[in-house]
């Protein structure tokens, strides 16, 4: 088997937009970047180990907003999603370009 060398910054990103999809499995990101889950799940366990911890986005979020549902907490919920899916998008376009600069067909 093959041994993949991935970037730090790859490892970093694929990290940090796992915990930023807080219904998503370590399986289906893994899947949408490429590699395998138990790469990906090791690349959590080590940036638990190191201080950054699981992040709960939903309790941080639920503190912050008013409970009355104004049009202001509606336009931050939403800039923040904004913010999250520019994240992503960012992260997979990355992914692309690394994985399409290392086939050597």
């Amino acid at each position: 088997m093959v041994m993949k060398h991935y970037p730090p910054e790859f490892k970093a990103e694929a990290v940090a937009l796992y915990r930023s999809r807080p219904g998503a499995t370590i399986a289906a990101v893994a899947a949408d970047l490429g590699v395998n889950a138990e790469t990906l799940r090791s690349w959590i366990r080590i940036d638990d180990r190191r201080g950054a911890g699981p992040r709960n986005e939903t309790t941080e979020t639920s503190a912050a907003a008013p409970a009355s549902g104004t049009l202001e907490s509606e336009n931050a919920a939403l800039r923040k999603r904004v913010r999250e899916l520019e994240e992503e998008r960012e992260i997979l376009r990355k992914a692309a370009k690394y994985f399409a600069g290392e086939t050597r067909w």
